[in-house]
């Protein structure tokens, strides 16, 4: 029985897993199959073998098979045999070698054993000068012939036998040859020449699937990318391409794809060799698709070798580009407050919303305006917030906290080398930072005159060009402008562009000031002495002990820094009202000095939320108002005796309040 499998049966394992150990095919269809056979079991856990009974053309029809379907990795095979197939095969062939020794051992045998007359040895294709002085060597005749072919060989049997030679040397072949025309006949090949053949196949054999693994997956990964990508060697011709490649080019799959591939991307690769080694990537149409094209070199011991081509959406570039942009943008650049942020109930406050959400769902530039502290930056990133892009970058930006050339590079970016001092690879301006997002201009009526026309063409043709360059850059981008001037009064006045002002006017609110809302006053103040006492972690006694101790402010007093004074207010009360509230209240008008002036002087509020009238001379609270016996009874009163209390409402001190009772 055969120790070989027959054709592409492997044989089993004896030692590690077939998927790991290389498949050689030993092919062979003379003699030399038996030697095979018995030296194949010594290698069996280090290769698969399979025997391929068949020489030539049809020993290559059936390997292909086995090489296509990742049976064989190296095929073993000797004398014209052996050189056929590597001619005609992908993977490596192994070819029996016979050395002198081989020759030597082989024509001794032939003498020790045989009737010797005269010998014939049969080489493949030369005979070395050398064996031509063994028939004295070897007091033999000895005559040599080679051969090419196997009817070659037929033909050089022949003529020794015809030369007098009774025993052949040579392959398996010719001892076959041999045998048939009644001649003796020794094999050349040796079991050495043999086992050395099958340790140079399993060599090749291991490097070779460690090469097939490498490449199997490096073509599993590549046809996993969203990229096409296509490889070309050095004489332009297609060696890989992945199906996304196909798919961006719109390669029919049914003709003829490297073809079509080639012929997409030859004008291309010739651009690319014009400069030299260097990559080339360019923005290319193809149909209705724009596509960004990068042509590598593949460079091997320093000389081109071929080119990689990768092909890449621009839709799916701008989406990555989108993404890296919303994740890694700095946290100055979210927008933190929403339109349910803008507290109040009035219908001046209500109009604001109303006009904000409109201007949200719509994407058009609005102009926001009012007195300074009115909230317009809230106002404007809640309209971020609320629009399509609440997930893309708000860039805010103060018009008037920059000198002009400042601001210039602030807002529109500058290259490299374009001023002194300018940054080393440039800088991208605020426009660009702001792309898919949106770009809050505070102050605008402040910009200055020479960067309100650039301002004005960013607006009109979306694009901005930074200093020093030549080309522009498209943006895309909304602009919330904001101002406390009157910018129709500085059109007038020529401080303001007019085209500027009608293109930033397009939807105008105005914030209205706190003295026109009063009713928001006490809705408002508890959400930011909420947000301002965060810190100081106010009890809800203490909170409304502040609230009581500023209620006369909100029907009395202007508020010309409107929100922000409100805010400071509610700070500073949190601090010395929260901290003691039972404190005296003339001690505290000089921290609160909004007290001195209220609108009306003449009327008292107290501090419970209830209007005293002056019964009689008594002494004076913080206000500066003069306090009463009566007052003092009617205020514990109305504290059920609770002189603290009492004390509170009607802004004296305790001792105050004592002496009041006392006298």
């Amino acid at each position: 029985m055969s120790l070989l499998a027959s054709s592409s049966t492997p044989l089993a394992p004896l030692a590690a897993p077939a998927t790991h150990r290389p498949g050689i095919a030993l092919v062979s269809i003379s003699r030399l199959r038996t030697l095979c056979e018995t030296v194949a079991p010594r290698y069996a856990d280090r290769a698969r073998f399979l025997s391929v009974n068949q020489g030539y053309g049809a020993a290559v029809n059936a390997l292909e098979a086995l090489i296509d379907a990742g049976s064989v990795d190296v095929v073993l095979a000797a004398g014209s045999n052996g050189a056929y197939l590597r001619d005609h095969l992908s993977v490596p062939v192994v070819t029996v070698k016979v050395n002198g020794f081989d020759v030597l051992n082989a024509i001794t045998h032939a003498i020790a054993t045989l009737p010797v007359a005269g010998i014939g040895l049969v080489l493949h294709e030369k005979v070395p000068r050398e064996l031509a002085e063994l028939s004295d060597l070897l007091n033999v005749r000895v005559r040599c012939r080679a051969y090419r072919s196997i009817d070659e060989v037929r033909t050089a049997v022949e003529s020794l036998a015809a030369d007098g030679c009774n025993v052949i040397v040579g392959p398996g072949m010719a001892c076959d040859v041999a045998q048939r025309a009644g001649l003796e006949s020794v094999l050349l090949y040796s079991l050495g020449a043999v086992e050395e053949a099958f340790d140079r196949s399993v060599e090749l054999g291991l490097v070779s699937r460690q090469k097939e693994a490498k490449r199997v997956r490096l073509n599993t990964i590549v046809a996993h990318l969203r990229d096409g990508v296509a490889a070309f060697d050095a004489d332009g011709q297609l060696e890989a391409v992945n199906p996304a490649m196909l798919d961006l080019l719109g390669v029919d799959r049914a003709h003829d794809t490297a073809a079509e591939v080639s012929r997409a991307v030859a004008p291309l690769m010739s651009e690319a060799g014009d400069r030299d080694i260097e990559p080339f990537e360019q923005i290319k149409q193809i149909g209705e698709r724009s596509v960004i094209v990068s042509c590598v070199p593949i460079v091997e011991h320093g000389q081109p070798s071929g080119t990689v081509v990768t092909v890449q959406d621009v839709l799916v570039a701008q989406r990555i580009e989108q993404s890296l942009r919303t994740r890694h943008r700095p946290r100055q650049l979210v927008a933190r407050h929403r339109l349910r942020d803008v507290i109040g109930s009035s219908a001046a406050i209500e109009r604001v919303r109303s006009l904000a959400r409109r201007g949200a769902a719509h994407d058009v530039t609005i102009l926001l305006t009012g007195e300074s502290g009115t909230g317009k930056e809230l106002v404007a990133q809640g309209i971020h917030n609320a629009s399509g892009r609440s997930g893309n970058p708000f860039v805010a930006f103060n018009c008037a906290a920059l000198p002009e050339g400042l601001i210039e590079s602030e807002l529109f970016g500058h290259e490299e080398g374009a001023f002194t001092g300018a940054r080393r690879g440039g800088k991208r301006g605020l426009f660009e930072i702001a792309h898919t997002g949106t770009i809050f201009l505070d102050e605008i009526g402040e910009m200055p005159a020479a960067l309100q026309n650039r301002l004005l063409r960013v607006l009109q043709e979306r694009e901005v060009m930074k200093l020093g360059a030549v080309t522009s850059t498209p943006v895309d981008v909304r602009v919330i402008a904001a101002t406390h001037r009157d910018l129709r009064a500085l059109v007038e006045q020529g401080a303001f562009r007019a085209d500027l002002f009608f293109r930033l006017n397009l939807l105008e609110i105005r914030l209205p000031p706190l003295r026109e809302r009063p009713a928001d006053l006490p809705e408002l103040a508890k959400v930011l002495l909420r947000r301002a006492s965060s810190g100081s972690r106010l009890s809800t006694a203490q909170i409304q002990a502040v609230l009581e101790f500023i209620e006369p402010l909100f029907r009395r007093y202007d508020w010309p820094g409107n929100v922000r004074e409100l805010e400071n207010v509610l700070t500073r009360a949190a601090i010395f009202i929260g901290d003691s509230p039972a404190q005296p209240l003339d001690t505290l008008l000089p921290v609160f000095p909004e007290f001195g002036r209220l609108r009306d002087a003449k009327i008292h509020t107290s501090f419970a939320g209830r209007d005293l009238r002056h019964e009689a001379a008594g002494e004076g609270n913080a206000a500066g108002q003069r306090v009463t016996r009566t007052d003092v009874e009617r205020a514990l009163r109305a504290h059920e005796g609770n002189r603290a209390a009492a004390s509170r409402a009607l802004g004296i001190g305790r001792t105050t309040l004592w002496r009041i009772m006392k006298g």
